[in-house]
């Protein structure tokens, strides 16, 4: 059968291209969605928000290490909760581990 380079390429390589601003973004919002909605507690929108925004910058910070590691979902899920869950848990005010639980629920690791 016939495959083109690229197809061999990204294949071969594992697609190790980043992910677009914009595919990083959604994730991060997705991602914090799914974990707001297990924590069964109101978050205002604007600490939501806010969580997206922090979220997303500190993704983008570390993003040749999330993208080699994109099929470690608990080696990402461990970086989660060391780099972002103390900030958002504060800025939530919520209890760091009870987030921890919620996120690795809602992700996967």
């Amino acid at each position: 059968m016939f495959q083109s380079s690229h197809h061999k390429r990204s294949h071969q390589q594992g697609n190790a291209e980043p992910p677009s601003a914009r595919k990083l973004r959604r994730t991060c919002n997705k991602e914090l969605y799914r974990t707001a909605k297990r924590l069964r507690q109101w978050i205002p929108p604007d600490k939501l928000e806010q969580a997206n925004r922090l979220y997303y910058k500190k993704v983008v910070h570390h993003l040749t290490w999330i993208t080699e590691n994109r099929s470690h979902r608990k080696k990402l899920a461990d970086w989660w909760e060391e780099a972002i869950a103390p900030d958002i848990a504060e800025l939530w005010d919520i209890e760091v581990q009870r987030l921890v639980r919620a996120f690795r629920d809602a992700f996967g690791g």
